[in-house]
């Protein structure tokens, strides 16, 4: 009998929580490590959902964690580095505990969420290098006998985004023009309940093994047309000034000492490399994609 006990790491998050619901609806048992149970208690209401409880993310930790499942997930990523976690820590370190408590545990399946253009030597950012390093980790043991598929999403929307959330939240903060960063840099969002959708698929297909999924949303949008597009949703007719490279990057290096980091130098090194895909990852799982309009409108409001 397949082992459906499945240990998702991120699972707190914003595609964890998507994730663990398209799971669960599917027959899975999911358990997701946590220091600070008692901040998560609503996903206790998730069908098949059991929380794991860590003093800390080491080796002797993990191993407890992973004990009896048969699947490892790994969904952890930050955009920006700060309050004692960094890029190297977080995408890289993190990948090789895991993927040693993985094959110490006797865990068979591996998914990795990477991003978009990740590439440990060329990515133009140290996002997406250590993104890059991180995947390549996962594949280089997947070559050793873990089952690996990655996946490298586009910008990910849905209910409870950081993306239109964290747009129409400023753009009701600060009246008059909108200043915007590299405007002509391209996307091309991807709905969250695809990305679940697809995880869970390539659980159910062996032939996914070894392959990495770039995942894309069906239209195209420049960053500008989506700030406006997400001001016409709140009801705001917005004007954005779109910035020049000199200033995009002025703007990086000023707003990273901000608290809360809403823009930094390394996010401006991110953005430019176009976000939108060669391959239809979506298309090779059979999944059709979710367009924007289908669902950002209902949540914006």
């Amino acid at each position: 009998m397949k082992n459906k006990q499945v240990c998702i790491l991120g699972g707190t998050g914003f595609v964890g929580h998507h994730l663990l619901n398209t799971l669960g609806a599917a027959g899975y048992e999911c358990r997701v490590p946590v220091t600070r149970p008692e901040r998560h208690c609503d996903l206790r209401l998730v069908p098949g959902c059991r929380l794991h409880p860590m003093s800390g993310w080491g080796p002797q930790e993990f191993a407890t964690a992973l004990a009896g499942c048969g699947t490892l997930i790994n969904l952890v990523g930050i955009l920006n580095e700060g309050s004692g976690r960094s890029f190297e820590e977080s995408h890289v370190t993190l990948v090789q505990m895991a993927l040693g408590a993985a094959h110490s545990a006797g865990v068979r399946r591996y998914l990795h969420m990477s991003a978009l253009h990740a590439d440990a030597e060329a990515g133009p950012s140290a996002y997406l290098r250590t993104k890059g390093r991180g995947e390549a980790l996962a594949h280089e043991v997947g070559a050793r006998g873990l089952a690996v598929t990655s996946f490298r999403p586009s910008v990910i929307f849905g209910p409870g985004d950081s993306f239109f959330n964290r747009f129409a939240g400023l753009l009701r903060a600060l009246p008059g023009p909108f200043p915007l960063a590299c405007p002509q840099a391209r996307f091309a969002p991807v709905y969250v309940g695809d990305v679940a959708t697809a995880m869970v698929r390539s659980l159910e297909r062996p032939d996914t093994a070894g392959r990495a999924y770039e995942l894309c949303g069906p239209r195209t949008f420049t960053l500008k047309e989506l700030v406006e597009y997400t001001g016409a949703r709140i009801g705001r007719k917005v004007r954005v000034i779109g910035l020049g490279d000199g200033l995009s990057r002025l703007q990086g290096r000023v707003l990273q000492y901000l608290p809360g980091r809403p823009f930094t130098l390394d996010n401006y090194l991110s953005l430019q490399v176009d976000s939108v895909c060669a391959e239809d990852g979506l298309g090779a799982l059979g999944i059709r994609p979710t367009d924007i309009d289908a669902v950002v409108p209902g949540y914006l409001r």
